[in-house]
């Protein structure tokens, strides 16, 4: 890498000739005939995906347990959880430093500052690298989802009351049956449709044995145990609810700054409720990003101690090659090694400098 930009910057020291680099302060204007460029820097982009699950709990959630023996979850909500990461390093032009030199009296200076910016020596002032950002607005599951019972929901009540009359021995109570209607409790209606799902159960080996009336063969047993198997499904989602999945994709961009020196960074927040949020949105728990030293020091470079105004002279940054990190607390979701540039030292080759 170190070899690669030496070969860059002196190819590009001969190319422009005697032109004078110098740095160039926000009140001045860059004069006639230059180009005005930037020392790059590193912006670290993490793409980042989540997983969101809206969930809508069963209406018969409570007696799972008790006459399927299972467990659920007892109360709706909305979650999300980071399924994958993607760390991509991009360069731009650092907007805290701005030089100009003169390309000028060379027929492929010009061309050759171009190169020195693919190289990624320095920047052009006015450089971007866009990065789409992708919100998408999650799915909600709907409570109306859920499959209607297939049994009544009232029945007939038989109740036995009793009504004092005068008899011959004096007075005596004689039964009375009285049928009412009355609204099945919720209970009640659980307690039905685990025994429907049990039926469905029982008719889909009978099916598979043989051991019915009916003769299924070929597509029509296939039909049949698909549609039971439906039936079935629709009457346990009103035990363990349902879910509706999807992603939220979004990219979030940290820029590590050389001074001060600061070696963690928030690069965004987590909420299981409300999904990846900015930085600064206090309502999610931190995902940090962390830079650490690898086989090379992390000394930067000020702008005045580079002494860019020196003329005759190109500036250009060199990297610093880091290991970063990004934790979600003690979890290490993501780790490898990447070029900073803003956090290596800032140097400059004498124009007249020529490749032989």
């Amino acid at each position: 890498m170190k070899f690669k930009l030496f070969f860059a910057a002196l190819f590009v020291a001969g190319a422009v000739s005697s032109a004078a680099a110098q740095v160039l302060s926000p009140e001045e204007t860059a004069p006639a005939g230059t180009v005005v460029y930037s020392l790059p820097r590193t912006t670290i982009v993490l793409k980042v995906t989540a997983e969101h699950e809206s969930y809508q709990a069963g209406p018969y959630a409570q007696y799972a347990k008790k006459y399927l023996g299972v467990d659920v979850r007892p109360a709706s909500g909305e979650f999300y959880k980071i399924k994958s990461i993607e760390m991509v390093p991009c360069i731009e032009a650092d907007p805290a430093v701005s030089a100009v030199v003169n390309l000028q009296g060379s027929k492929t200076a010009a061309a050759n500052f171009l190169q020195m910016s693919s190289q990624g020596l320095v920047a052009l002032s006015d450089a971007y690298t866009g990065k789409p950002a992708q919100w998408r607005f999650p799915s909600v599951a709907n409570p109306d989802d859920f499959l209607q019972g297939a049994a009544s929901n009232i029945y007939n009540a038989t109740t036995t009351l009793y009504k004092t009359v005068a008899g011959a021995d004096g007075m005596e109570k004689i039964p009375v049956k009285q049928e009412q209607t009355v609204v099945k409790s919720l209970e009640k209606k659980a307690e039905e449709t685990a025994d429907m799902i049990f039926k469905l159960r029982q008719k889909r080996i009978e099916i598979i044995t043989g051991d019915t009336d009916a003769t299924f063969s070929g597509e029509a047993m296939s039909a049949t145990l698909a549609e039971i198997k439906r039936l079935e499904d629709e009457y346990m989602s009103m035990f363990v609810g349902k879910s509706v999945k999807d992603e939220q994709t979004v990219a979030f961009d940290v820029v590590p700054q050389a001074f001060p020196k600061k070696m963690m960074y928030i690069a965004f927040r987590i909420s299981d409720q409300q999904g990846l949020l900015p930085a600064n949105n206090m309502q999610g728990r931190p995902v940090v990003l962390e830079i650490v030293e690898d086989a090379e020091k992390i000394d930067p470079t000020s702008v005045e101690e580079a002494a860019l105004a020196t003329k005759g002279k190109v500036a250009y940054r060199q990297p610093v090659t880091v290991v970063v990190k990004v934790m979600d607390g003690q979890k290490v979701l993501i780790q490898t090694r990447v070029p900073v540039y803003q956090l290596g030292k800032i140097m400059s080759f004498p124009i007249e400098t020529l490749m032989k």
